[in-house]
């Protein structure tokens, strides 16, 4: 069976976060692209859970804006995460486990991998909501797979 024979999960909605220098005036252009309003938003971070198309768009504010963070794939629990790290080693991807992290206002278990021309690539599933503010450096590092 070669790759392109594994199945791939249906459930769950592919990530997008993008780094923006202005979180506010991204908020309010993104709540008009998919008409819907922010799922969270904390200081320097916010997240829309979009339902069409569906979409978990995550903003990030730095001093680099106008470019990719990282791209992702929310899961429904831990059993997907997990499920998705034996088929990457299945098919030979080196991959970074995290279990319980808290990373983007959220506790997380995910599984990084790095994409021929290196973007970063996680699935994870939200384990519960957190409240921790991390400074720009922490966060930046935290939503990159670099922590």
């Amino acid at each position: 069976m070669d790759d392109r024979d594994r199945s791939v999960p249906t459930t769950g909605r592919v990530q997008l976060a993008l780094n923006v220098t202005d979180l506010e005036a991204s908020i309010s252009f993104y709540a008009k692209l998919f008409a819907s309003d922010p799922a969270k938003v904390a200081p320097g971070y916010a997240n829309f859970s979009i339902d069409t198309p569906p979409l978990k768009l995550v903003l990030i504010e730095g001093a680099n804006g106008g470019s990719i963070n990282h791209l992702g794939v929310e899961v429904g629990d831990t059993e997907a995460v997990d499920a998705a790290a034996e088929r990457f080693d299945i098919a030979g991807l080196s991959t970074d486990t995290e279990a319980g992290v808290t990373c983007c206002y959220a506790v997380q278990d995910k599984v990084w991998v790095t994409a021929p021309d290196g973007e970063r690539w996680e699935y994870y599933t939200v384990l519960a909501d957190a409240t921790e503010a991390p400074d720009r450096t922490q966060r930046e590092a935290c939503c990159s797979g670099a922590a």
